[in-house]
């Protein structure tokens, strides 16, 4: 009979590490965490040691009682683990500048989960979620698997539909964000407000709901977009485009950020073009951003999370997977928005396709609350959207040439026809140490 849980971290070198670490100590009283295993590969190996010191001061500074392992051994680590979180990065951070700044060379947004980049970040990232499933389905088939690394819901769709695994949730902080920006926008506690998401990874929508069931969307939109409002900057890595109010108001939802790049593509554009020249591309900046945290976690006397991490660009990823692996272990029944398979929760995508919603979290994993249809204006680029994920997780897990280009051509992000071509085909080149599947 186990005294308390196994956890298992793939891609336990992250930077991201110390918030899960945090979110660890925060809910000991509640989650008996027994052993955690940081996993990393051969590249990672120093970072993973660093981190991985960090992680063991900050629980003995906790005074909990959890042993930390470091390994580059995913199966050793894997054995009887009760939930495996994921948030590695296939090609490290280099991977990462190129799929910016070959885009942005033929005149593309050049972003790390939109456009050719984010396609290519799937490319690279299926092939190893799936590699990781069958191993847990050996070593730890009664785990559930919390997935932050990115494009958080391609990748959460490959594990269900090709890794046939049930036991998965996708998570995101740009939900969390929005939430906290729009309580304080209103003045309100996030507790006294109930707020509806749908979509699909970095590209949803939401209403706001006040505790009475008043609608609050409308004045949120209003604060947060009209012509005398000064939009608030809701995630690091996106630029702070000024939506325009009147398009906003149609949609009678809010926006995600990552909208900025649909509904205003030649100025974000023309801003990242600008912003590589000057500083770099925001790869370039989180490299050097990086540099400088590992240099702090090298410390000695750190033994907590410095509030540096929050500049990196994915605060709360960790806290979330935290709260989930809580919500499960618990059955607590935590109101969250999370990547889960639709089941009829959003009527204008697949049955079983990932979407983004709004979930109560429970034992049996994310539960969808009901949304029902969209408007055309958002039905239309959902769709087309989602039609893409299906093909770019195709083009993953076959390495069928043909199915990249039609995915690379359906994108609304890539320029169609002869270019769409040429940029797939230098991507394909620039990382095919990472694509063993497109070899042919």
């Amino acid at each position: 009979m186990k005294k308390g849980l196994k956890i298992v971290t793939i891609g336990g070198g992250s930077s991201y590490t110390p918030e899960l670490i945090e979110g660890f100590i925060k809910r000991h009283h509640e989650l008996p965490l027994r052993e955690l295993w940081l996993v990393d590969i051969e590249a990672g190996k120093e970072k993973l040691e660093i981190v991985g010191a960090m992680a063991k001061r900050m629980v003995k500074a906790a005074g909990i009682d959890c042993d930390i392992h470091l390994t580059l051994n995913r199966r050793e680590a894997l054995v009887d683990a009760d939930f495996v979180t994921t948030q590695f990065r296939v090609g490290l951070l280099d991977a990462r500048i190129k799929d910016e700044t070959i885009p942005l060379r033929h005149g593309m947004i050049g972003q790390e989960t939109n456009g050719a980049g984010g396609m290519f970040k799937a490319f690279r990232t299926i092939p190893v979620i799936l590699e990781i499933v069958n191993d847990m389905k050996e070593l730890c088939p009664d785990a559930w698997l919390i997935n932050f690394t990115n494009p958080a819901g391609m990748v959460t769709e490959a594990v269900l539909r090709y890794g046939r695994w049930e036991k998965v949730i996708g998570l995101c902080n740009v939900p969390i964000m929005a939430t906290k920006n729009e309580a304080a926008v209103l003045e309100k506690s996030e507790e006294e407000l109930f707020f509806k998401f749908a979509g699909i990874n970095h590209l949803h929508w939401h209403k706001v709901y006040g505790r009475s069931g008043e609608e609050l969307t409308a004045e949120v939109i209003d604060k947060l977009y009209g012509p005398d409002a000064k939009p608030e900057k809701i995630v690091e890595n996106i630029k702070n485009m000024r939506f325009l109010y009147e398009q906003i108001r149609q949609l009678e939802m809010l926006p995600c950020p990552y909208h900025r790049y649909y509904y205003m593509t030649d100025s974000m554009l023309k801003e990242e073009l600008e912003e590589a020249d000057k500083e770099g591309t925001r790869g370039q900046v989180v490299k050097r951003l990086e540099e400088s945290l590992f240099e702090l976690y090298k410390d000695p006397n750190l033994d907590y999370k410095p509030k540096e991490l929050e500049q990196r660009g994915g605060a709360y990823y960790s806290d979330a997977a935290c709260e989930v692996i809580n919500a499960i272990y618990n059955n607590k029944g935590t109101r969250m928005v999370v990547n889960t398979r639709n089941r009829g929760a959003i009527s204008d995508l697949p049955y079983d396709s990932a979407i983004e919603i709004t979930s109560m979290i429970t034992a049996h994993g994310a539960e969808p609350v009901h949304f029902g249809a969209f408007p055309s204006a958002q039905r239309g680029l959902l769709q087309l959207m989602k039609a893409m994920e299906e093909l770019t997780i195709e083009a993953a897990v076959t390495g069928d040439y043909p199915t990249a280009l039609q995915a690379f051509t359906l994108n609304p992000l890539v320029t169609s026809g002869d270019v769409a071509k040429v940029v797939l085909d230098e991507l394909l080149e620039a990382h095919k140490e990472h694509l063993p599947q497109f070899k042919k």
